[in-house]
């Protein structure tokens, strides 16, 4: 069973020096339940379809399915998506042994940027640069699914959240 095991932080600070490749991402949920979501997604020029299931009680792991499709199709699933759509830009930065994949928001979702590093165990060590911030793996509010219904323009505590970033 394929699983996904992340950590996600708050950036703090510059990461955008050591950025070796970005992308646009555009994904709308299908479904957005409680315990499982199905997304699709397009990256570029490739569009995407994930089910994810519910995560582990600390927030680290959960199921993860993830097909390619062609990109016309993923426009239609986006058409047929819950109302509201997440529009970010992915930045991937190396960090020691681990790809660090920070995501700069758009839209309803402008001024958070999240980083999320993919581990192969839960207990797996990793290299934390100085522009990571707090940890919020497990948070629900930082999911891409809770954006949606939620965005980070409504937060009344969103200047707590705030990316300090040097241009």
């Amino acid at each position: 069973m394929p699983l996904e095991i992340e950590r996600k932080f708050l950036v703090k600070g510059d990461y955008k020096k050591d950025v070796f490749k970005a992308f646009r991402i555009t994904q709308g949920y299908l479904s957005s339940t409680s315990g499982r979501t199905v997304r699709v997604r397009i990256r570029d020029d490739k569009g995407f379809l994930t089910i994810k299931g519910k995560a582990s009680s600390g927030g680290f792991s959960r199921y993860e399915w993830e097909k390619e499709i062609p990109v016309d199709e993923a426009q239609e699933l986006i058409g047929l998506c819950e109302a509201g759509v997440i529009d970010k830009t992915r930045h991937l930065v190396k960090v020691g042994g681990h790809t660090f994949e920070v995501d700069e928001f758009h839209g309803d979702n402008e001024g958070l940027t999240i980083a999320e590093v993919e581990l192969g165990s839960e207990d797996e060590a990793f290299e934390k640069p100085s522009w990571l911030g707090e940890e919020v793996t497990g948070d629900k509010r930082f999911y891409n699914s809770r954006l949606i219904s939620n965005p980070f323009k409504d937060w009344k505590d969103k200047d707590s959240f705030t990316n300090i970033q040097t241009p």
